[in-house]
């Protein structure tokens, strides 16, 4: 547009004083820069890159390999072209969370019809996530410099890399400390699959429960009863505000967090109960948008950015996996928490609010926490006071755990005075031994 503007100024001033020599210059220079357009915005239309498949499910420390490549469909000679895979699924993170083996720029010509494989580089992940690779930034422009152009080629992909998911030691379906499962002392859930005995036929017994062979062998009415259900299973709160995970340790306790709920879910999934996910976090399919990688810029910063395409980092809904006991129902779980990141939208206290319709209540309320306030307390009370079983698992990486709880810690005293159980978690190896732990009461 500047370069227009001062063509058509020289151009009139050429005109209007009869400068016969800087009108043809100003026609020349016009010319050399309309062709370089035309050019540039040829050599971009006409490349193509492809983007080699690489395994889109991964586990802490396994690699991958990226290989990119790009075609010239063109007629004509690209003489440079400099590509960038762009890798913007690393940045939310405040740490490092991958490696990078190989260079993701490179300079490159390409004849037409030439294909070149432009990117080939090694990729560790360090920590659990949802990855983004791609799209391919393209720059070309005329042989002069006086124009270029950027354009997006190719559409992202994404890697997803599953959280720890560790043992808990002494998990027991009869332990009289258990996480994730509750003993039903009345009789309101009963395994239909179970079949305890026969009784004669009570006035309000659903016609389903009618024996009808021991009503035929004894000429009366017999109803079937079933044996109760022992466990009911586990919905996991977890709370995953940027504000509770504050100050140096808090990084370290949010991927502790995220270790924790993974456990206490497989824990629960394994012994054939219901488990769900209800958590303030946000998932982080939610930020990637979904269409609009291809395009072209005129600006290397905006083409950047719109190949980052993050949105605010607010979430004002909770990120909920239904409480069910189905075989997929862990993978889900261990899905979400792979991809959630904190956010600022919702906090705890919140997240209860809207989360209590969506808890089933013959399920225990286990709170995965970083730190508790009374409001927080006062919150999952209201789970206490409503009927439900809550304990809370509080995660402090680093911090000290009182063996003998002689001088317990402010929040002790907070959720004893909602009545809530609780443990505390202060590495990997305090996780596994969880269910060893001595619940306050």
């Amino acid at each position: 547009m500047k370069w227009g503007i001062g063509i058509v100024v020289l151009l009139v001033l050429g005109l209007v004083f009869h400068l016969n020599l800087l009108v043809y210059a100003v026609y020349v220079l016009g010319g050399v820069l309309l062709l370089g357009r035309l050019l540039s915005y040829a050599w971009t239309e006409n490349l193509v890159a492809r983007r080699m498949a690489v395994d889109d499910v991964c586990e802490i420390g396994d690699s991958i390999r990226v290989t990119v490549e790009v075609e010239n469909r063109g007629r004509l000679s690209v003489p440079w072209v400099l590509l960038e895979d762009s890798m913007p699924g690393a940045a939310p993170y405040p740490r490092r969370r991958l490696e990078v083996d190989g260079s993701r720029v490179a300079l490159i010509r390409l004849a037409p019809g030439e294909t070149e494989t432009v990117f080939e580089y090694d990729v560790k992940f360090l920590q659990r996530g949802y990855f983004q690779f791609g799209p391919v930034l393209v720059e070309t422009g005329d042989v002069f410099g006086l124009h270029r152009r950027y354009r997006l080629l190719t559409e992202p992909q994404f890697v997803l890399v599953l959280p720890k998911v560790l043992p808990l030691q002494g998990y027991n379906l009869a332990s009289r400390r258990p996480i994730g499962e509750i003993r039903v002392a009345h009789r309101l859930f009963e395994d239909p699959t179970r079949l305890a005995g026969v009784r004669l036929f009570q006035q309000g017994d659903p016609l389903n429960r009618v024996h009808w062979r021991a009503t035929a062998r004894t000429g009366q009415l017999h109803s079937r009863v079933y044996e109760n259900s022992r466990v009911a299973g586990a919905t996991l709160l977890l709370d995953y505000h940027e504000e509770s995970y504050r100050g140096p340790a808090g990084p370290n306790s949010a991927e502790l967090a995220i270790v924790t709920a993974a456990a206490l879910a497989n824990a629960v999934s394994l012994q054939g109960q219901q488990i769900g996910l209800v958590t303030n976090g946000r998932d982080a399919a939610d930020r990637i948008r979904e269409e609009g990688w291809q395009g072209e810029f005129l600006n290397r910063t905006v083409a950047r950015q719109q190949a980052a395409a993050l949105v605010e980092n607010t979430r004002m809904r909770p990120v909920v996996v239904p409480t069910r006991r189905s075989s997929d129902n862990f993978l889900r779980i261990l899905e979400t928490l792979a991809r959630l990141e904190l956010t600022d939208g919702m906090d705890f206290s919140s997240l209860v609010s809207e989360a209590c319709a969506r808890i089933p209540q013959d399920a225990t309320v286990v709170a995965v926490l970083s730190h508790v306030t009374p409001e927080m307390a006062q919150s999952l009370g209201e789970f206490v006071r409503s009927g439900f079983l809550v304990t809370a698992v509080v995660v402090i990486s680093g911090g000290e755990i009182l063996p003998d709880w002689a001088k317990p810690p402010d929040w002790a005293g907070i959720l004893l005075a909602q009545n809530i159980n609780f443990h505390m978690v202060n590495s990997e190896d305090a996780v596994t031994n969880l269910c060893a732990q001595a619940i306050i009461r």
